[in-house]
């Protein structure tokens, strides 16, 4: 295939690649047939969305998105366990994982419940001390005390745990991929488990309990009874289902475009003060998910005070939930200091390695736990291939790993542990985590190779851009934006489209340090504004800087500018080329 705009090599040594031929066809077609905008065909082409399928698309209803949750094993007998132990008034234990899904799911819960008249206790186990799941001393001391214990984003491979907690039930709300035996717990209610169809398998724990929820409810009007409103609840969703880089296809991408209607209206004390300790002065968008509101939630977990995110999503005081941001907030900026001196480390030693090869990984001694999961994905994104990132305190190493698309890395991970060339290990396609010992590591990362190499991981070139559309300045509307922002929300399994602009001419300017602002001409109207965020971290920056009357290929994601009181179109530029 010939190389998109004949950019063969870009600044930073990539090849464009366009869309093929019979797409540019189904666009074509597709707006012809339903007067959209063409970019926005492509666009909608690219998903596999037929012409007579693109007006629900667009509008994406939950009521016909929303799975009936009893499609869900044990689905049933979790839900009337729940709705039995609020109607007794007997006391209820969540056990939660520590990041954002296990957060917002406990939130879920505990809201729920709370609405009900029940406060339940919260539970989340230290990262360093505890590790990951269920443990064995917590569930015994959880179980002394409670009758029914919900544990969420965790359990499905705690097996000695679940059976210590003896005299109480116990129901998992999990998505994590599950052994063909299941812990010994009154329900586990799973899509990743093996005797599921994989249909749901997408959901994030977090839809999990709401799936449950709504079975709930569902049983209460059996009853007579009226429940908590669910669809007010949605915003714990979506921030959830983005936070953990779940696909949004089918019901999570209903989950994330009605969740950010419902988290638009500030109403939740903590993702409020979460917002404005952010300094989020617009209305919240999946970039604000993942970026800014879902890595303050985490740093409780990574660095701090474990269960403090939740705390933070489920409180309903105002004063309460400011001081809890306040606090997260100062845990991420400590955080990013950390999570940056081992990516430099961590991409220099994965550089020497090599980044062509099926896995790219890297280990250090005192490599910071609650940080390694994000330097994973930082590899990833730098190599384009999965990643694993493992940090030793002695001779014991706990690692975060990464995939890219159409790559199982759970699976390949899961098979370690079965092998016993690791301690454990587990989680789901695109990401897992891992324990093992230093004398495991060299043939561990041998065989994930060898495992990842099998499903397609070293094919390829990591140095291709996907190009979606190519546009001219004047084109880049703001009713064009919008028409596009129709066609999302925009995240994992579902990229925002990368347009390029041709042959354009650049003035720049530079934004303190590490930015540089950009206006393109292509001579076909208007200039059209960019931004280069740590433009001079690479080759780009001081190219385009120098460009003089150099013209060149641009290539990024368009976005909506809001600046006083003024909405424009911006470039958030990722690659140019000389022409």
């Amino acid at each position: 295939m010939t190389a998109f705009l004949n950019v063969a090599s870009s600044l930073t040594g990539r090849r464009w690649v366009g869309p093929d031929a019979a797409q540019d066809r189904l666009a074509e077609a597709m707006a012809q047939a339903t007067r959209l905008p063409l970019p926005l065909c492509r666009i909608l082409a690219a998903r596999g969305v037929t012409p007579e399928e693109a007006p629900a698309f667009l509008a994406p209803a939950l009521r016909d998105l929303l799975p009936d949750p009893l499609t869900l094993r044990d689905m049933a007998p979790a839900a009337a366990r729940l709705i039995r132990a609020v109607t007794a008034h007997e006391r209820i234990a969540i056990f939660a994982d520590y990041d954002v899904d296990g957060g917002s799911s406990a939130a879920l819960l505990i809201i729920w419940l709370r609405a009900m008249g029940v406060e339940a206790t919260l539970y989340i186990p230290d990262r360093i001390d505890e590790g990951y799941g269920p443990n064995i001393p917590a569930m015994a001391q959880l179980a002394a005390g409670h009758s029914l214990i919900l544990c969420v984003d965790c359990g499905t491979l705690s097996h000695e745990p679940i059976a210590a907690a003896k005299g109480a039930d116990v129901v998992i709300l999990d998505h994590h991929l599950a052994l063909e035996t299941l812990p010994p717990a009154l329900a586990v209610v799973n899509p990743n488990r093996q005797d599921e169809d994989g249909t749901l398998a997408h959901l994030c724990a977090a839809g999990v309990v709401f799936l449950m929820l709504v079975e709930a409810n569902r049983q209460l009007r059996s009853h007579g009874q009226q429940g908590p409103d669910l669809m007010a609840m949605l915003d714990l969703v979506a921030l959830a289902t983005v936070a953990d880089v779940a696909p949004l296809v089918g019901v999570n991408r209903a989950f994330v475009r009605q969740g950010l209607k419902v988290m638009a209206r500030r109403e939740r004390p903590g993702l409020r003060a979460l917002a404005d300790v952010a300094r989020m002065d617009q209305a919240p968008t999946t970039y604000a998910l993942g970026f800014l509101l879902g890595p303050r939630v985490n740093a409780g977990g990574r660095i701090g005070q474990a269960d403090l995110g939740a705390r933070l999503l489920a409180t309903d005081n105002l004063g309460e939930a400011a001081a809890m941001a306040a606090r997260l907030d100062q845990l991420n900026t400590d955080r990013r200091e950390i999570t940056e001196a081992v990516r430099i480390e961590a991409l220099a030693q994965a550089e020497a390695r090599g980044l062509e090869a099926p896995l790219v990984w890297a280990a250090g001694d005192g490599w910071h736990p609650g940080v390694v999961g994000i330097v994973a994905a930082r590899l990833k994104e730098a190599a384009q291939r999965p990643s694993v990132v493992i940090g030793f305190d002695g001779e014991d190493g706990k690692g975060s790993a990464r995939s890219i698309p159409g790559v199982d890395l759970g699976a390949a991970i899961q098979r370690l542990a079965a092998e016993g060339m690791i301690q454990k290990g587990g989680g789901h396609k695109m990401a897992a985590g891992l324990s093992l010992t230093r004398a495991q590591l060299a043939p561990a990362m041998d065989r994930l190779a060898e495992l990842l190499a099998r499903q397609g991981a070293g094919d390829g070139g990591p140095l291709d851009l996907r190009i979606d559309s190519l546009l001219t300045t004047s084109a880049a509307t703001v009713a064009l934006i919008e028409q596009i922002e129709d066609a999302g929300p925009f995240g994992a399994a579902a990229p925002a489209p990368r347009f390029a602009f041709a042959n354009c001419s650049l003035s720049t300017r530079r934004i303190g340090e590490s930015h540089l602002k950009l206006t393109l001409s292509d001579g076909a109207g208007p200039g059209l504004d960019a931004i280069l965020f740590g433009a001079f971290d690479g080759p780009l920056g001081p190219a385009l800087e120098s460009a003089g009357h150099q013209r060149f290929h641009l290539a990024g994601r368009l976005e909506l500018n809001h600046w006083n009181g003024r909405t424009r179109v911006q470039l958030r530029v990722e690659d140019a080329a000389a022409v």
